[in-house]
């Protein structure tokens, strides 16, 4: 009686694993694969687009400081080469060399 119980039991095992999974369970295990693997590259595009576009803010911001900093420094140097205003006796030191460049 022992043997045939323990020969039962051992069959009964055998058909349990060699059956395996079967074809829905399969499939399904197929499709979560592939659901991962287009989450990971949805994921990757996402961080793509994201730096990208991070990228391309962060150099405006840099062009924009950039084109402030060389507006400052035109200014700046159209300040110190412009000329000074003339005090009124400069200008009538100037008009009489003038006169005097025309009479002699």
């Amino acid at each position: 009686m022992k043997k045939l119980l323990s020969i039962l039991l051992s069959a009964g095992i055998v058909m349990l694993v060699a059956c395996g999974p079967s074809a829905e369970e399969k499939a399904a295990a197929e499709k979560a694969v592939q659901d991962s693997i287009a989450k990971a590259q949805k994921m990757m595009e996402d961080s793509m687009a994201a730096s990208m576009e991070k990228a391309r803010a962060d150099s405006l911001a840099a062009t924009m400081e950039k084109m402030k900093q060389d507006s400052a420094a035109a200014a700046e140097a159209a300040k110190k080469s412009a000329p000074k205003k003339k005090t009124n006796e400069q200008k009538m030191k100037e008009d009489k060399k003038i006169l005097e460049k025309q009479k002699g």
